[in-house]
């Protein structure tokens, strides 16, 4: 088989803050922005890797969902438990001091993890965790 990872899916609550972390903080592309107000689907991904996106999606749209189901959900964000994603970058503390600079929720500084890889971990504006591993 010849599967790929196309695109990977994090909620969002705000999503021109969303765009603003994305976008202009770890400066991924803007592939896609549908919808309006807070029901807006954006599609970001890096640049140089058009095979590679993450959809950022309103979580209460999805109609499967019940009203208690969506209360766990904006629970879960607002603690940041509920979407992650792993990043990786092979200048792992340049990266860190652009991302930091940009203004987003330091969780970790780079550090070397017990399980053999160095990494950073911050918060993006939905609570969703990105840690970004450094390439070696």
């Amino acid at each position: 088989m010849d599967i790929t990872i196309h695109t990977s899916v994090l909620p969002h609550d705000d999503p021109d803050a969303s765009l603003t972390f994305y976008r202009d903080v770890l400066g991924f592309e803007v592939r896609s922005d549908v919808g309006s107000g807070k029901m807006r689907w954006i599609t970001v991904g890096p640049a140089g890797q058009p095979g590679t996106s993450i959809l950022l999606a309103p979580p209460a749209a999805d109609p499967g969902i019940t009203d208690e189901e969506r209360r766990t959900i904006a629970e879960m964000m607002a603690k940041g438990t509920y979407g992650w994603i792993l990043l990786a970058t092979a200048h792992l503390d340049s990266t860190f001091e652009k991302v930091q600079a940009g203004g987003a929720e330091v969780v970790q500084e780079p550090t070397e993890q017990p399980y053999g890889v160095r990494d950073c971990a911050l918060r993006d504006p939905a609570g969703n965790m990105v840690r970004i591993q450094e390439m070696r």
